[in-house]
């Protein structure tokens, strides 16, 4: 059993305040005492948690982190940003996965919190502001990266143009000859999805195309999502020709369910989607993608935290919108002598 204060402090018949005060050296205590409280503590072998002193001290220099699945590459390579600023400023990271769950994600918002930690990234699942009133209200920085709640107030953001970003994904498509297109996308009370889908519905409608209301399927940003609303449209007469999907985990399920379909990629059905970084080259086709400069999203993140921890009067907020990349593969390249199934 490891030993406490209040063990050295019983030992020696003194209070626990003046053990801490000589193992903190704050405060006054005699010569003598001192050399009592030393002697004791070697004795028993006693080891400070420096975790909890410096908790105890509001100065943890830890950073939190509040993601929705840390199964995503793209979130592990934001961890990757924010972890090597956080080590670079001699913090410690706590992270959190929420899986997509608000009320999980309160859970974490009210946790980290009583941590005290001195700044927070997170990638809201929510919409509601109020949740991170007690982090302004208390000074904690906050930054917000992927998707937004509904702000009334200055916070700070790093994000890229979601909406630009998806009319270029679906600009391609229309640009290989595809009149049918499908989107399937995330939640609408995330900011991502719902910015992504209007992206789509943009291009679509400044092109002259028609945007078919029966396809556009929203779910959840996982698999199963991707797999049950793709499946539905390979049931229908009529089955779209090119799929956007709004993240890679959504276009993995409706691969599947083509698949099984017995459908090729792209000559049946072309895919397009954000996110799917394949860096191992070997999955085929290989995806047209959005790629986001994750690391480089948490690395500004994080580096934002820093600056407002050491000057807490900084009043001016950051928006922060970064670049992604377009990287056409052929998912959704047609390829001379493939049958054009939208004539």
């Amino acid at each position: 059993m490891s030993v406490q204060l209040k063990d050295i402090a019983k030992h020696l018949n003194i209070s626990i305040s003046t053990v801490s005060r000589v193992i903190n050296g704050t405060g006054r205590v005699s010569a003598e005492t001192r050399e009592r409280i030393l002697k004791a503590i070697k004795e028993f072998g006693y080891q400070p948690n420096e975790i909890a002193r410096s908790l105890k001290r509001k100065s943890a220099h830890t950073l939190g982190v509040i993601v929705p699945d840390l199964s995503n590459s793209f979130y592990g390579n934001v961890m990757k940003g924010v972890e090597k600023v956080a080590s670079e400023n001699e913090h410690t990271v706590i992270v959190c996965n929420s899986g997509e769950d608000i009320g999980k994600e309160e859970e974490y918002v009210q946790l980290l919190l009583q941590k005290q930690v001195t700044g927070l990234v997170i990638a809201t699942v929510g919409a509601n502001m109020e949740l991170f009133d007690q982090y302004k209200n208390s000074g904690i920085p906050i930054v917000f990266i992927d998707n937004m709640p509904q702000m009334k107030e200055n916070f700070d953001v790093v994000t890229i143009d979601n909406a630009k970003a998806s009319y270029d994904l679906t600009e391609h498509l229309i640009r290989q000859g595809h009149e049918k297109l499908a989107i399937i996308t995330g939640p609408q009370n995330q900011s991502t999805a719902e910015e992504r889908l209007q992206g789509f519905r943009s291009c679509m409608e400044q092109n002259g195309r028609l945007v078919r209301e029966h396809w556009i399927g929203v779910g959840e940003f996982k698999r199963e999502s991707g797999y049950s609303i793709m499946k539905s449209w390979l049931e229908q007469d009529e089955i779209p020709t090119a799929v956007f999907a709004a993240n890679d985990f959504l276009l993995y399920g409706a691969i599947k369910a083509i698949i099984e379909k017995g459908l090729k990629i792209p000559q049946d059905i072309a895919c397009v989607c954000f996110d799917a970084n394949d860096e191992t080259g070997l999955l085929r086709p290989q995806i047209t993608s959005i790629i986001q400069p994750a690391e480089k999203i948490g690395s500004i993140a994080a580096d934002i935290i820093m600056r407002r921890e050491k000057n807490k009067d900084l009043k001016m907020f950051q928006k922060v919108v970064l670049e992604p990349t377009l990287i056409i593969n052929e998912s959704s390249l047609i390829r001379k002598g493939d049958r054009n199934r939208d004539e």
